[in-house]
């Protein structure tokens, strides 16, 4: 079963971790957005202030692994909410001290996954979907009568996840048993065909068409297949394997997402099996980067921030922007089955 293995306990506490991560950092988003004549700037501050970091953090983590960075990050968003409600500083000084927090604590969610995984994607898959329900939580929350100080409850509500998952987590474990990609190519191009994919994957998540998404509850449903499918992209590949599960998703998701524009259930397929990708190209960069998953997780952070700055300065038709999805979905697909190497799965161990 699953919640008898460790390293699946691991996925599960740091599913409610990265959960709560978002409702705080959304809920705090939401409000503040609310409240600024630059509706924009904001969550683009956020965005790369939280994701492009996480390379550094998570080569930090990999360097001195006797640091606790779930904790550290929890003490960041405590400061980052107090300083916010308490003071009358600048909202961009609560806001960067937020984001350093979210950073942290998604690195020691990747790290801990990644690090006692014995080389399958289920556990970080299963951690890194926390996320899409969290976000959808914050902003519902937010636009509803709750005090600011609510968030309070939810940063302190990390800290026994955090520790319990520390009794399972091997800080000194290796990542040796992740072995997905082919020997045959330079492992310097492998990371830039991985930073590519989530470049795009990042781009795909803000550029779906999805004129149908304009009630609250469509919008939960939306957030909720996210994530399922990154939870699926992981679970599947260590079943069926990770290339058959790359390639599979990332073509049946083209037609759903391009003619699901006006039909949600048509639409929700695409976004689930466009999510899939995502433990996928965790697993791609793990494997090449045995010794520093922190770093390869910060990688995928970075690739995700480069893929949303287009969508703040650039508004595409809908004609070119279904274009653009077909064409380097395609190209992600070929760059995929060309890294991944064959008959990777471990369900037999799972």
């Amino acid at each position: 079963m699953f919640f008898k293995r460790d390293e699946l306990k691991l996925g599960y506490l740091y599913f409610y971790v990265h959960f709560a991560v978002e409702v705080v950092c959304f809920f705090y988003l939401t409000r503040v957005t609310n409240n600024s004549y630059i509706v924009w700037l904001i969550p683009f501050i956020y965005d790369g202030m939280a994701f492009v970091p996480q390379s550094l953090i998570g080569y930090l983590a990999d360097k001195y692994p006797k640091l606790d960075m779930g904790l550290i990050g929890v003490a960041f968003l405590l400061i980052a909410y107090l300083v916010y409600m308490l003071t009358s500083f600048s909202i961009y000084s609560s806001l960067i001290i937020l984001c350093l927090g979210n950073a942290f604590l998604h690195v020691d969610g990747a790290e801990a996954t990644l690090r006692n995984s014995d080389g399958k994607l289920s556990p970080a898959a299963i951690f890194v979907s926390g996320g899409s329900f969290g976000v959808i939580t914050g902003k519902l929350m937010a636009s509803v009568a709750i005090p600011n100080s609510v968030m309070l409850l939810f940063i302190v509500s990390m800290i026994p996840f955090i520790l319990l998952a520390n009794t399972y987590h091997k800080k000194e474990s290796d990542t040796k048993k992740f072995n997905y990609v082919s020997e045959n190519i330079n492992s310097e191009l492998i990371v830039i065909v991985a930073v590519f994919i989530v470049i795009v994957r990042g781009y795909m998540g803000y550029g779906i068409p999805t004129t149908w998404n304009k009630t609250t509850i469509q919008a939960v449903t939306l957030f909720f297949t996210m994530g399922i499918g990154k939870m699926l992209g992981g679970i599947l590949s260590d079943f069926f394997g990770i290339r058959k599960v790359a390639i599979f998703s990332t073509l049946l998701a083209i037609p759903f997402l391009c003619f699901g524009d006006n039909l949600m259930i048509v639409s929700l397929i695409g976004v689930m099996f466009f999510s899939m990708t995502m433990a996928i190209t965790l697993g791609i960069l793990v494997s090449v980067l045995k010794k520093t998953p922190g770093l390869a997780f910060g990688l995928t952070t970075i690739g995700l921030f480069l893929g949303t700055v287009p969508i703040f300065f650039i508004k595409l038709n809908m004609t070119i922007n279904i274009f653009v999805i077909v064409i380097f979905s395609i190209i992600c697909m070929l760059l995929l089955r060309w890294v991944l190497k064959r008959g990777d799965k471990h369900g037999s161990n799972i």
